[in-house]
């Protein structure tokens, strides 16, 4: 009789990769980026599961949005307070805090709850092309979009 593979924490092997936003479509990577620390490209996948492994993010800065989303998209922030709604377009998101705008994209893409918070302190990312993350030796990986 065959039984169907369930994977275990203890088979679960983490691997280190770095990703050049530079001129990479927002959305495109985020998937992308979503899909690896989810874990779904490993053969081992379970949904129950963080299977995935750690994405360092570098020239978030960089990243291209298409169409007019540079002014029509807008980020909604409320305090709690009445009249605390705080609105800030991607164009000045992307001067002032550009990982910020790469955090909220993979963040969505997660799912929601304790296992979706697990995967996602997985996710580092830098504004610039320096990380501080070279004790890892990650390996570079190529996103073609």
């Amino acid at each position: 009789m065959r039984t169907t593979y369930i994977t275990k924490a203890s088979d679960i092997e983490r691997k280190w990769f770095v990703v050049d936003a530079e001129g990479l479509t927002l959305g495109r990577l985020s998937t992308e980026v979503a899909r690896i620390l989810r874990g779904k490209h490993k053969p081992i996948f379970s949904p129950f599961l963080d299977t995935g492994d750690y994405v360092i993010i570098v020239n978030a800065e960089k990243v291209k949005v298409t169409g007019k989303k540079l002014d029509q998209k807008v980020y909604r922030h409320h305090s709690g307070y009445i009249g605390g709604l705080k609105e800030t377009p991607l164009r000045v998101m992307l001067n002032r805090k550009p990982e910020e705008v790469l955090r909220h994209s993979i963040k969505g893409m997660l799912p929601k709850g304790a296992l979706g918070r697990q995967m996602f302190k997985k996710l580092h990312v830098y504004a610039g092309p320096e990380h501080k993350n070279q004790a890892q030796k990650p390996e570079a990986l190529e996103i073609k979009i």
